[in-house]
């Protein structure tokens, strides 16, 4: 099985389907659905370890203390940031993501954005 080089950790559905219409590489996308318990933690965490791991979460409380744990158990893993100003990664606009994409050496869907990327 051949398998993505990079993973980015999200933590809804909804997030996971915003940024997989940006991403023009194959990239693994792993939804948290907001909590993870310790075994799928341990679980992950043993899937993934040998590869590049982005951490991509909403700014609220939950995404916070997700971050946290995040990046304990996962200390080599980059973060990306979305504005406080839309709290959620699927309430942030598409160029905007993009950016934050882009500039983590994301590859981009340029065609998707130049058609607007609607919401």
């Amino acid at each position: 099985m051949d398998i993505d080089k990079k993973v980015l950790i999200v933590e809804g559905k909804t997030d996971r389907e915003k940024v997989r219409k940006l991403l023009d590489e194959p990239v693994e996308i792993i939804c948290t659905h907001g909590t993870i318990s310790f075994d799928k933690l341990e679980e992950l965490i043993e899937s993934i370890e040998d590869r590049d791991i982005y951490i991509l979460v909403d700014e609220d409380d939950a995404g916070h203390k997700l971050r946290k744990i995040l990046k304990r158990e996962l200390p080599n893993a980059r973060h990306l940031y979305t504005q406080s100003i839309y709290k959620e990664v699927a309430e942030t606009p598409y160029m905007y993501l993009a950016q934050i994409l882009m500039n983590a050496d994301f590859e981009i869907n340029r065609g998707y954005l130049l058609n607007g990327g609607a919401t």
